[in-house]
Parts: C-alpha cells; structure tokens; sequence
C-alpha cells in the first residue's frame, strides 16, 4: 500500500474535516487537549466540509478544518506546510477572527464561545524547549492564573516529535506518528491497527483517490518539491554570500574568528525563518555539532 502525505493539501482537509469520517476529528481534537471520558469532545458540526479541491487551491501555503463541538467551542485546525513571515501574528488573527464571528454586529457578547486554534507545524517554531506540544493562554502575571480563557492556541511542531512506531502509546503520539509518517509508509503499523486511526490510512490510501483527487495530490508534491528547491537555493546562495562577507571580515580580525562571527550570523537568520538545527546542518553543510557549537557561543 501507498498513502499521500497527510500534511499536503486537500488531503489533510480530507482526512480531518470530511463529514463520513467525523470520529477521526474528534479523536484528535481529543488527544490534542488531552480529553478522556466525560470531558471527551462527543460530536462536532464542521463548518466547512471537505470538498473535491482545484488545482487554483495550490496557492494557499496553509490548510484549515473549522469545527464546532456539543458545548459550543469553536475549533480552528490547521496544517502549516512551510514557515511564512508573520506566521504567529496571522494564527492569533485567525482565531479572533473565528471569536468575533460567531455572532452578527448587535447581539450580546455573552453569546461568545471559546475558540481553540490548533495548529501543526512542518518545522519547528519555539527553540526555547523541546516538547512538540505545546498551550498558549493569556495568564495575570502575579498569580499566573488564565482569567481570559476565551482564546487558547495549541501548537504542534512535528520536527520535535521524534518517537519510534515501537514507542508510541499515547493518543497523541499516535497521532503525530501518523501526521509525519503516513506518506512514507507502506503497510499500517500495529500500534495504528485500531479505529479511528484505520479509518485515517483508508482515507490517506492512494488507491481509494478519485483521478481527480490524485492529480491534485501529484501537483501538490511537485509544487511543495518546487518551493523546496527554491528555499535551498536561496539558502546556498545566503551561504556563500556569509561565507563571503567572513572572509572579508576576517582580513581586519583575523580569519578564524571572521568566519565564524559570519556563520554565526547566517544560523542565527535561519533559525528565525523556523529552521530547526537539524535542517539547518542540512542546508549548510555544517555538522549537528558545528551548528550547536557556534549557536551556543552566541548565546553566551
């Protein structure tokens, strides 16, 4: 078996907000907020179904699912395939937006529900810790307690997530397991073997896409594989030009120390594009260690 990448285009959407397929909504809204039993989201009403996708759509760089549960909580998921400028600014006005527009101008605030925006991430946003998920509320800074409770952001960061298929246990682990693995796999794994998660690869299978749906799915890859070719060139580009400026900087200072103060230059610029440190060696030719090693001299 063959399954498309779950983190491209209409096949998120048709994966998480496809209305034959609800359980796997609410089952990953569930596992995100870490809802068990009686406090488990029972149903949802997506706002904006899943419905067979046009090549135009190709432009967007983000992906959605809108949904409301039985309490009347607003959700907003999202699949953010590739880091944008002003990427945390947009989220926060998305689930505003979402907040503001649930009721028309004129009716009582009251009315208001609690948005949830969650958002996953194909690259690694927060460099300040390690957990791949991660809650952010408005908290009063003497007693850090949440007051203003009506706008809550969940982020996951798939970079981070790096637990084998012999190691995954959770709901969220399963989860995440199969946002970042599904379209390399070619058999479902064991611990993936119950619903809804089989209901998910059923959708992901690639040979249950309609003709139109595959072409879509096959100029999506060509597109994102473009986009990719494009970042690294202009990543090589960033480098040489760095590595440039460092050698001339490294006449008045002395090579070494030039050099490195260049390379420090260049990582800390593509750590704020998003780039985690891994694909950060990638990119430049550095090692793991190099890359850690110059990043932490400066921060010191």
């Amino acid at each position: 078996m063959q399954f498309a990448d779950p983190r491209t285009d209409f096949i998120f959407r048709k994966i998480f907000g496809n209305e034959q397929t609800k359980e796997v909504l609410i089952s990953f809204l569930n596992a995100v907020l870490g809802l068990e039993e009686e406090h488990a989201i029972a149903t949802v009403t997506i706002l904006d179904p899943y419905q067979a996708p046009k090549i135009s759509s190709l432009k967007r760089s983000f992906l959605d699912v809108k949904c409301r549960d039985q309490r009347g909580v607003e959700f907003v998921v999202e699949m953010q395939v590739a880091y944008t400028e002003g990427f945390s600014k947009r989220i926060q006005y998305n689930a505003y937006k979402a907040y503001v527009g649930q009721i028309p101008s004129g009716v009582d605030y009251p009315q208001l529900n609690q948005v949830i925006a969650i958002s996953i991430l194909d690259f690694t946003m927060f460099k300040e810790f390690e957990h791949y998920l991660s809650c952010h509320e408005l908290r009063e800074t003497i007693t850090n307690n949440c007051y203003l409770d009506d706008i809550r952001h969940y982020l996951i960061e798939l970079p981070k997530f790096t637990l084998a298929e012999t190691a995954i246990e959770t709901p969220i682990e399963k989860w995440c397991f199969f946002l970042k693995h599904a379209g390399e796999l070619q058999t479902i794994p064991e611990k993936l073997k119950t619903e809804p998660y089989l209901k998910a690869f059923e959708v992901a299978n690639r040979a249950n896409m309609t003709r139109e749906e595959w072409e879509v799915y096959d100029a999506t890859m060509v597109a994102i594989q473009d986009e990719r070719g494009r970042l690294t060139g202009a990543v090589k580009l960033a480098v040489a030009e760095a590595r440039a400026a460092a050698r001339m900087e490294g006449r008045i200072e002395g090579r070494m120390e030039g050099e490195q103060r260049g390379q420090r230059k260049l990582l800390e610029a593509l750590l704020q594009k998003g780039f985690d440190q891994s694909t950060i060696a990638n990119m430049t030719g550095l090692s793991q260690e190099e890359v850690a090693s110059l990043l932490s001299a400066t921060n010191h």
